[in-house]
């Protein structure tokens, strides 16, 4: 039960975070700072779905609200012109970058700091593999 519970409230907790402190959902900081990584801050739309764990239809909704607010804007993919690219812009950068330091802290607070080196290194190892398990397929 107490994984449950972790799995549903630390998704929860910093998404309440980031919503007080900056304005942006936990999916909406994802899809910005996914941008942030990629070449020219660019990534089809299909691909940014992915990475978010959205349907493109979830992920179309949520990219018109940051377009909206002038964090990111969208443009058909210039080499095939059947996919759209999501492209991060600089105050989507500035917002991220801005929201970056608190969100890192309360991480550090929330998980970080509770766990020993050793206990942190595990848990990653552990979800590693459960993602190994979520990604491969089902037989």
């Amino acid at each position: 039960m107490s994984v449950v519970r972790l799995i549903t409230r630390l998704p929860w907790a910093l998404d309440g975070q980031l919503q007080r402190d900056a304005e942006l959902s936990m999916v909406e900081y994802m899809a910005m700072a996914t941008l942030a990584k990629s070449p020219e801050w660019t990534l089809r739309m299909s691909v940014l779905a992915e990475h978010t764990s959205s349907s493109l239809s979830r992920l179309s909704h949520l990219v018109k609200r940051l377009e909206s607010r002038g964090y990111v804007r969208r443009e058909p993919d210039p080499g095939d012109g059947r996919f759209t690219n999501a492209i991060l812009l600089p105050d989507g950068m500035r917002k991220l970058e801005s929201a970056a330091p608190g969100h890192a802290a309360y991480v550090r607070h929330l998980v970080v700091d509770n766990l020993s080196g050793e206990r942190l290194r595990r848990l990653g190892q552990d979800a590693e593999r459960i993602l190994q398990r979520i990604d491969s397929p089902v037989r």
